[in-house]
């Protein structure tokens, strides 16, 4: 076990109807001008984004919008916030969506407050030392930034994908109703539920540390959102189902499923960056196409925490050797996977990269964890390229 420092300073109000709080809580962060950030037509054509201003209007909170946040969050579009919040003398950010209007916002917010440009910190040439305060209305459960530390931004020139964190960007508060995730496409709900099942994956396969009760929550976390994975497949209008989901996700990416390790591994998600960078792929599925590659690569160097993983979570029967419990439990997630209807390789991803593809991102994936990342084994950029080949 290692020493560590939780820190999860956002306010979360769960519920039914709890987007109807969103004035009262601006104002209890001090938010007087406010940038409403949100992303394509769904937050428009259901009428949240409607049901928020209207909230606005009635406490007299002034505010104006910015929408166009997609998938893989565009640098373009964090230059046009700075822009405007800076004209505009915005005070507080609102983001309306998920994970993309979240990251993009908190991108915006380091703009605003810190000379420079802001890709700087994504290209780690330097640290944020201030961001605007930021509130969250979530319409999807999957990325955990309404809680985190951290964004992901995509420059588009060279196409690359790159995530920061700071505690400056965390949330000051999250807004979560279970409800709004009702009208999201089934693709988009696998796609999310895989996501926070690898955002406390990436936290578990480590060779550095480990609390049993850290564990035992995220294997906890795990089964859970399987469960209700395929229960929202079947209903998913399922309430209850939803609501499990959403907590879990923020739980899976707010720090408390890594409390005693050493950070974590995290190669999948370096990985699928270079995927999301290039072929722009919705996110989730992205890591459900590499990781049962990242997997089998790296199995032997962490033994031990694959064969937990089979045994706790998967339900493998402990028979045989630890390594063929492990591979077990590997075909297991990848059938729960499929179930799900997310890939288990590029190919079911619809992509068929070629080999200079496959080279350029190894290496651009080498250059962004400066040479070489992982716990559960280090990698490196033959090893990157190796898994790449084998995600085919």
């Amino acid at each position: 076990m290692f020493a560590f420092n939780y820190y999860t300073p956002t306010q979360v109000v769960f519920g039914r109807d709890t987007e109807l709080k969103v004035a009262e809580l601006i104002r209890q962060f001090g938010g007087t001008k406010v940038l409403i950030h949100y992303g394509g037509g769904s937050v428009v054509r259901s009428g949240l984004l409607k049901r928020v201003t209207d909230v606005l209007d009635a406490a007299g909170i002034d505010y104006v919008t910015l929408g166009g946040a997609v998938p893989n969050p565009r640098l373009s579009l964090v230059y046009q916030g700075i822009e405007l919040c800076k004209r505009e003398k915005v005070d507080f950010l609102l983001a309306v969506g998920g994970g993309s209007a979240i990251d993009s916002a908190k991108a915006i917010g380091y703009g605003v407050t810190n000379e420079g440009d802001v890709w700087d910190f994504y290209d780690y040439k330097r640290k944020a030392t201030a961001c605007l305060p930021l509130g969250v209305i979530l319409t999807i459960a999957a990325t955990g930034s309404e809680m985190s530390d951290s964004s992901v931004i995509t420059k588009e020139e060279g196409l690359i994908k790159r995530g920061y964190s700071s505690d400056l960007g965390r949330p000051r508060f999250a807004i979560m109703n279970p409800e709004l995730t009702m009208t999201l496409p089934d693709y988009q709900t696998a796609c999310g539920c895989t996501d926070i099942l690898m955002h406390t994956m990436e936290r578990y396969f480590t060779n550095g540390g480990n609390m049993e009760i850290t564990d035992s929550i995220a294997e906890g976390l795990l089964r859970t959102v399987m469960v209700n994975a395929e229960i929202l497949a079947k209903d998913p209008k399922n309430y209850d189902a939803r609501a499990e989901v959403m907590w879990a996700g923020s739980l899976s990416h707010n720090g408390l499923t890594g409390c005693g390790n050493d950070g974590g591994d995290w190669m999948t998600h370096k990985l699928e960056h270079e995927l999301g960078g290039l072929y722009d792929v919705a996110h989730g599925a992205g890591l459900a196409a590499i990781w049962g590659s990242w997997a089998r690569y790296v199995c032997q160097s962490c033994l031990p925490r694959f064969r937990r993983f089979a045994v706790n979570v998967m339900g493998v029967e402990p028979v045989g050797t630890d390594e063929a419990i492990a591979l077990r439990g590997i075909e297991a997630l990848e059938a729960f996977f499929r179930r799900i209807h997310m890939p288990t390789n590029l190919r079911e991803l619809g992509l068929n990269p070629t080999e200079q593809e496959l080279t350029d991102m190894a290496h651009k994936c080498a250059v962004g964890v400066n040479g070489g990342k992982g716990s559960a084994r280090m990698l490196y950029e033959a090893d990157m390229l190796a898994i790449f080949r084998a995600s085919l």
